[in-house]
């Protein structure tokens, strides 16, 4: 490795540490998506749920827009959380849009 080769590693090497150690996301970040469209979601299709899992809730599937189609995501298994419950993804129609809210945990 020639010299001007291993300043610039060592360079972004120390710009990588310090980048991972400067900032720290808050502990309730919570990601906001929002997903409108003009196309309506299909039906929910038919799935069969699986039997129970000790310590996980079933989250059925849904219609995930890709920006060109809905596309349907199979349900899975998600980590119970003692005291609250599952909310799962829903499209919802408000004017002449359809506004896609995630899935997630609720009190």
């Amino acid at each position: 490795m020639n010299r001007i080769t291993r300043t610039l590693a060592l360079a972004a090497f120390a710009g990588l540490g310090l980048g991972a150690t400067a900032y720290t996301a808050p502990v309730q970040a919570r990601e906001v998506v929002v997903v409108t469209t003009r196309v309506a979601p299909p039906p929910p299709r038919f799935e069969r749920v699986p039997p129970p899992r000790a310590g996980y809730v079933w989250a059925p599937g849904y219609w995930r827009w890709n920006g060109a189609r809905h596309v349907w995501i199979g349900g899975y298994w998600v980590r119970g959380r003692p005291g609250y419950r599952w909310a799962p993804p829903r499209w919802d129609h408000r004017g002449p849009g359809w506004y896609y809210s995630r899935g997630g945990w609720v009190r």
